[in-house]
């Protein structure tokens, strides 16, 4: 059961890492040569195969202009993780905007499923 987890995780991180990278326009070969890495090893990570080490992710967060939070937000499989992560989003916005996703998050939670609608309106 571990090792289940430990590939969800690696996976997760990947496709976090794929994800930024092709936010920033940037190729796995660019990735590989700024890291001074193989062109496979980038390919590695973003796959899952194998987990980046922190200094890899420090690096890479950097090469991505991003927080190397970033990276390791989407790997979280906790709900709480989730929630935090969602709170924090939701307070970036204006009260409208606030208003807009939460009727937006109910509908969908209510389509989701009957036991999920938010008690809150």
């Amino acid at each position: 059961m571990q090792k289940n987890k430990e590939k969800a995780i690696a996976k997760a991180i990947g496709r976090a890492i794929a994800k930024k990278r092709t936010e920033k326009g940037l190729t796995q070969e660019d990735v590989a040569e700024k890291l001074n890495i193989g062109n496979e090893a980038v390919s590695r990570i973003e796959r899952g195969t194998v987990i980046p080490n922190v200094v890899r992710l420090v690096e890479l967060a950097e090469i991505f202009e991003c927080e190397t939070d970033e990276l390791l937000i989407e790997s979280r499989l906790r709900s709480m993780d989730h929630a935090k992560y969602l709170y924090e989003l939701f307070e970036r916005l204006n009260e409208q905007d606030k208003a807009l996703l939460l009727h937006l998050m109910t509908t969908l939670a209510e389509r989701l499923g009957p036991d999920n609608s938010c008690p809150i309106s």
